[in-house]
Formats: structure tokens, C-alpha cells, sequence
């Protein structure tokens, strides 16, 4: 007897991805000692993401050629100053009207705008690349080697106009980077290498997915109500369309705009340490982390919907409809 498993996860938006981050959540809520009660290799890949993470961005730094250099340059800076966009007009519209302390009373108890902009400026670059190795181009997939200067309280910092930080530290930055560049060095010198690595990306998608997918703590969902519910739902929408609008003025179609509309899970420790950084929003800090941590659960699912919605429907890119001339 056979089962028609892919196949089935294929009729799933963004199936692959989704559907083993869902399972992933699922199992490390219902059963959160499982990691520690199995251990070993079963229990490494219930915190084994970023492991699985760094040997995914080896394989799709194979399938892409130093040609493709300036447009990942490109690509991923236009997401990345949409994305700090973004966290700037929120943060300009909000704090005129919240300051620095949250909503005290109310259906929106709790909201900030330390909540709103942190939320909002730090992508998921695993769902991102997940997401574009399936419906997009691999050096799409590698435009979040730039977009990874906005992971953690740097950029939230610098949109809330806070004293720290200035800059990453150049190893950390370097870190971010060289295994896309390992790959790249070994697809280019040997074309087989590309083949062999290149063939890999797909395959690993559903574990790093899995993985991050047992860091989700559904309970914060619940936890924040509607509120989360919403401030989820308002970062897929506001930040999707800005992205979009940013892909598709650059020559994009729009996929990888939609697929970096989401809150990555290291987001929800930002409040904490921008109220290290400044105690004006010791306040806001605890319901912050909740809110945003909701955010990361809601657009862990509403981004892949959003993306392989527009994916069906999107017009081609011009280089794709240049290839798709020629070979008629």
C-alpha cells in the first residue's frame, strides 16, 4: 500500500514548509519534554534549525553563479529598506499617538509601539528562503543574505531612535554570510558540485521547517487574544503590500516581497533588550514579547498562504518571459 504523501503536500500552499512547521509546533506543545525524554537524533531535530539552516544556504549557494552577485545585492537590499520602511512610518504614526508606554485599557490592552515595530523588522529568513526555493529563483533565496543585517535589536533600535548599538560586530556579519559564499565558491569552481549540493535544497526544507516549527509556542497565541491574532494579520497585510509594491518597482513579480512578509521567532526577544537599552520601555517589554511572539506563529501561516496564493497567479518576471520566448 502506498500513500500519496508528497503529492498531497504539494496541494498544500506552501505545503512543504507548512506543513511540517505546523507539526513541529503541534508536537513540541502537546509534548514539550519530548526533545529531552528521546534526546540523541530525535531530539536534535526538535532544536536543530539552525544547523540544517547553515548546510541549506551551502547547498543554494551552489546553484548560484558570481553573475548573479549584483541582483542578490539588489534584491535583498530593496526588501530590507522596505522592510525598515515599514518599521518607520509605524513607528512615526504610533508613537505620536502610544509614546513609549502601551495601551493601558481597552480591547487593545497591551499594544505599543515597541510591540508594533519589532514585529514588523525582523523577517523569518528561514520561511523566506523556504518559500522562494519552491515558488521562486535561488539567488531570490540568497537576497536574505542581505536582509540578515535585520535580525535582532539592532534595526529596532535604530527605528526607535534609541542609543546602543551602531553596528553588528563584523564577525556576526561574516557568520551570516560565508555559507552562502562556501557554496558559491564550490558550485562555480565545479559544476558537479553544483549539481550534487543544488539537489539538496528542496529536500531540506521540510526539516529546518519542522525545527523552527517546535520553537513556536501556540499557547502566546492564545495568551494575546484577538490582539495577537491581529497584530499578526496587520504585519502579513501592511508589511506584504509594501514589499510587494517594493518587488514588483524593482522588476520583481512580487513573490519575494509576499514571502518576507513575516516575523521571524528571534523578533520576540527584541522588547526585552530594547528595555535593557532604554528603561522608558520597561513597561511595554512583557506584553510586547507576548504580542509579538503571537505574530510569529500568525505569519508563520499566513505568509506561505499569501505567497503560493500569488505564486498561481503572478505574471512572469521579464527575464522569465524573455527565456520563455526563446525557447518557443
Amino acid at each position: 500500500m502506498t500513500l500519496p504523501l508528497k503529492r498531497t503536500l504539494d496541494r498544500v500552499p506552501g505545503g512543504m514548509m507548512l506543513v511540517p512547521l505546523l507539526l513541529g509546533a503541534v508536537l513540541a506543545n502537546l509534548a514539550p519534554d519530548a526533545p529531552k525524554f528521546f534526546g540523541s537524533f530525535t531530539g536534535a531535530l526538535f532544536t536543530g534549525a539552525l544547523p540544517i539552516l547553515a548546510v541549506f544556504y551551502v547547498c543554494m549557494g551552489a546553484t548560484i553563479t558570481f553573475q548573479a552577485a549584483p541582483y542578490i545585492l539588489r534584491k535583498g537590499g530593496v526588501l530590507l529598506g522596505a522592510k525598515i520602511l515599514c518599521g518607520v512610518i509605524v513607528a512615526l504614526v504610533a508613537g505620536r499617538f502610544l509614546g513609549e508606554q502601551p495601551v493601558a485599557s481597552g480591547f487593545f490592552a497591551g499594544l505599543s509601539t515597541l510591540a508594533l515595530v519589532a514585529a514588523l523588522n525582523d523577517t523569518n529568513g528561514g520561511l523566506y528562503m523556504a518559500l522562494m526555493t519552491q515558488y521562486g529563483r535561488p539567488r531570490d533565496a540568497a537576497a536574505y543574505s542581505v536582509m540578515c543585517l535585520e535580525s535582532g535589536p539592532f534595526l529596532t533600535m535604530l527605528t526607535l531612535g534609541l542609543a546602543g548599538m551602531s553596528a553588528f560586530p563584523l564577525p556576526v556579519l561574516l557568520g551570516a554570510i560565508l555559507p552562502l559564499l562556501v557554496g558559491m565558491a564550490l558550485g562555480n569552481l565545479d559544476p558537479q558540485m553544483r549539481e550534487f549540493l543544488g539537489g539538496a535544497t528542496k529536500v531540506l526544507i521540510p526539516f529546518f521547517a519542522f525545527a523552527l516549527g517546535a520553537t513556536l509556542n501556540l499557547g502566546n497565541v492564545w495568551q494575546t487574544g484577538l490582539l495577537g491574532l491581529g497584530l499578526g494579520l496587520f504585519v502579513a497585510v501592511f508589511s506584504g503590500a509594501v514589499l510587494f509594491l517594493a518587488d514588483r518597482l524593482t522588476g520583481g513579480n512580487g513573490v519575494a516581497g509576499l514571502a518576507a512578509s513575516s516575523t521571524a521567532g528571534n523578533a520576540a526577544a527584541v522588547p526585552a533588550l530594547i528595555a535593557a537599552a532604554n528603561p522608558a520601555y520597561a513597561p511595554a517589554a512583557a506584553t510586547a514579547t507576548l504580542l509579538v511572539s503571537a505574530s510569529v506563529v500568525v505569519t508563520a501561516i499566513t505568509t506561505p498562504l499569501l505567497t503560493a496564493w500569488w505564486a498561481g497567479r503572478r505574471p512572469p518576471v521579464a527575464e522569465e518571459a524573455a527565456s520563455a520566448a526563446l525557447s518557443r
